[in-house]
């Protein structure tokens, strides 16, 4: 059985990876292995961890992966149709990962994001999201459990950061099709842009891939302040493909170039502008817009709000 799965996961890897060379390095290695019976007797969980190792070995890619598949992916079935209704439904299910939203005392916004949703899926969750901190003086997004999503939905919420259509945020190279997508910030959004105010970026070991991106966009445009610990650095937009009912492998089929940097963040992470442990992330970013609040505040109520959070 595992013979079976892993020639397959093989083909797919050798057929879809972006880096031929290295698919087909990492395909022979596994397939020694697989010669030697390394792979016998193992269950699926652990012939999932012993493959994954043998390609970070090789490829060092961390979205390069062979694991169980999600239960509700492997009850929704193998096709493509199945796959993208069961995430849908999961979108739906998780608030398109939009985990709090909040105003904070003293007029700063919050809002918690665990994931990344498609515009498509969550648009209207982003906008109504935004439309609440729309009134904030200093806003602070939360990615620290951000384990990523879909680059369109990155382009969404960014946009709302900068003024019109004309700031470039990334770009993303199609292996397949030899073809790169610029994403610009969007010329129409629900609600209110966030504009000519400071935001604040939470960041930790575990936030990753559409998360980093989120967050290397706004770094690298000078939009934001980043703080907390480097990111887990996985840059490589990635599909999924089922090998069996109960097993998936997850393949790079493209490559993230920053127009500020020309590179991205895979393999090194996002370094954040101020350091700190993950769990004292928050305080700083929420004492320096605070800070802001007070300097910049023409209310006297939202002023002695703020000076009163700064106390506690």
């Amino acid at each position: 059985m595992s013979k079976t799965l892993i020639e397959d996961a093989l083909a797919i890897l050798r057929d879809k990876y972006m880096f031929p060379d290295k698919a087909e390095a990492a395909a022979a290695v596994i397939e020694a292995d697989l010669a030697a019976g390394e792979y016998d007797g193992l269950s699926e969980e652990e012939l999932g961890e012993r493959v994954t190792a043998r390609l970070f070995e090789v490829c060092a890619d961390r979205h390069l992966r062979f694991r169980v598949r999600a239960v509700d992916l492997q009850e929704a079935g193998e096709t493509e149709e199945d796959a993208e209704a069961a995430w849908n439904e999961r979108q739906r299910l998780t608030n398109y990962g939009i985990q709090r939203t909040e105003r904070l005392a003293g007029n700063v916004g919050y809002v918690k994001l665990t994931g990344v949703t498609s515009p498509g899926n969550g648009g209207r969750a982003i906008a109504a999201a935004m439309e609440l901190v729309a009134n904030t003086d200093a806003l602070i997004f939360d990615l620290t459990a951000n384990r990523g999503g879909d680059p369109d939905g990155v382009q969404m919420w960014n946009s709302y950061l900068f003024a019109d259509s004309e700031t470039h945020l990334n770009s993303i190279y199609d292996a397949a099709t030899k073809h790169t997508r610029d994403f610009w910030t969007l010329a129409y959004l629900p609600g209110q842009r966030y504009v000519d105010k400071p935001v604040y970026v939470l960041t930790s070991g575990s936030t990753f891939s559409a998360g980093e991106e989120f967050a290397y966009n706004l770094k690298a445009l000078r939009r934001a302040t980043l703080i907390g610990e480097t990111t887990r650095g996985g840059a490589h937009p990635t599909d999924q493909f089922p090998v069996s009912k109960t097993m998936e492998i997850t393949v790079p089929v493209a490559r993230s170039i920053n127009p500020v940097t020309g590179t991205n963040w895979e393999g090194v992470g996002v370094v954040p502008d101020i350091a700190l442990a993950a769990d004292e992330a928050f305080g700083h970013a929420y004492t320096l817009a605070l800070r802001h609040v007070v300097e910049t505040a023409t209310s006297q109520l939202v002023l002695e709000e703020a000076r009163s959070a700064l106390e506690k």
